[in-house]
């Protein structure tokens, strides 16, 4: 999305501050300005440094009909970014750190798109006007945005673990890998992951789903000192290995439930002995050719969603598959 605005906006009575040696700048303006002198960056934006959640309807509805409710309705500033494209003036040396706000380019929204939405929908419906307070840094770059808004959102009230682990996939192996789980077409994840968290009837494995999946089948073993691209290769060799071999269990997760949570981690489990009493150290490869062979194993295994698997939930139901599915496969 294009940072430009039409025009300049200028912002009255605006302190100028600074915060751990970044300068700020705190003030209200307008509903109607709030809305238009700033854009999030969506996680896939192709810059590769988005980070926000697609927007929740739902959210913005409901702070708008919190708006409704009248003068109690508090809230906080939102958070932005002026990406240095912002000037202040002072009014007078007598005031240094009193005047005027002028915004050449939009800011990017760290925190508050749902509010703002729930704002936009408000004014909308009742024609009327808020007094929005803000707070923006002069400027941050980049990788100091995305970590701000880790941070708000992880140690304050959530956006949720899978989110993070996105931010985080350059600086963590396992978030790496996960994420790439979900990215590549050749994955047997990539029509069935979400990013952000959010499920829905076809995405119901989350990122944080993912990221636990890839824990099971590599830690307390050698496969936990492979690569980060060798731990990528294995994931995508085994549990394709399983998609192939059992196609409708993966693929229907209503009438099975290969895909359900509880089950993969079982399989990640088991896929932890399976693969490391099958590993080729010299070559640093799984022995595909035996491996495959041991999962074709897994037919033995009732994944039905009727049948006995429906009563296992939780990690020591995933714990008591695991160890079936090793006695499927004849592995102690």
């Amino acid at each position: 999305m294009s940072n430009n605005l039409p025009s300049n906006i200028a912002i009255e009575n605006v302190i100028q501050s600074k915060m751990r040696g970044r300068v700020a700048y705190q003030g209200f303006v307008s509903s109607q300005v709030a809305v238009t002198f700033s854009y999030s960056k969506l996680y896939n934006d192709p810059s590769g440094k988005g980070y926000q959640r697609p927007i929740n309807k739902k959210r913005c509805s409901d702070f708008a009909n919190y708006l409704s409710q009248g003068e109690d309705s508090l809230y906080t500033p939102i958070l932005l970014n002026a990406g240095g494209n912002w000037e202040f003036h002072a009014y007078d040396k007598h005031r240094p750190n009193l005047g005027r706000l002028i915004c050449k380019k939009k800011a990017t929204l760290m925190d508050g798109q749902h509010r703002l939405g729930g704002i936009k929908e408000y004014i909308s419906e009742t024609d009327s006007t808020l007094n929005v307070p803000f707070l923006a840094f002069h400027y941050l770059d980049d990788d100091e945005e995305i970590k701000l808004f880790d941070v708000i959102n992880t140690k304050a009230k959530g956006i949720g673990t899978s989110l993070s682990r996105y931010l985080n996939r350059n600086n963590d192996d396992l978030s790496w890998v996960a994420t790439n789980l979900i990215l590549m077409p050749e994955s047997p994840f990539f029509n069935k992951g979400t990013l952000t968290g959010q499920r829905s009837k076809n995405r119901s494995i989350t990122l944080q789903n993912l990221y636990n999946i890839v824990k099971l089948l590599t830690k307390k073993s050698l496969l936990g000192k492979l690569s980060k691209e060798k731990k990528l290769n294995l994931c995508l060799f085994y549990f394709n290995t399983i998609k192939e071999l059992f196609p409708d269990e993966w693929d229907d997760n209503f009438y099975y439930r290969m895909t359900h949570i509880t089950c993969l981690n079982a399989l990640a489990i088991a896929g932890n002995q399976i693969v490391t009493e099958n590993f080729l150290e010299k070559s640093q490869q799984p022995d595909s050719v035996k491996i495959a062979q041991l999962l074709v194993n897994l037919k033995e295994i009732d994944w039905l969603s009727t049948g006995d698997l429906k009563y296992l939930k939780g990690a020591a139901g995933s714990k008591v598959l695991a160890n079936d599915i090793l006695n499927c496969l004849k592995i102690s």
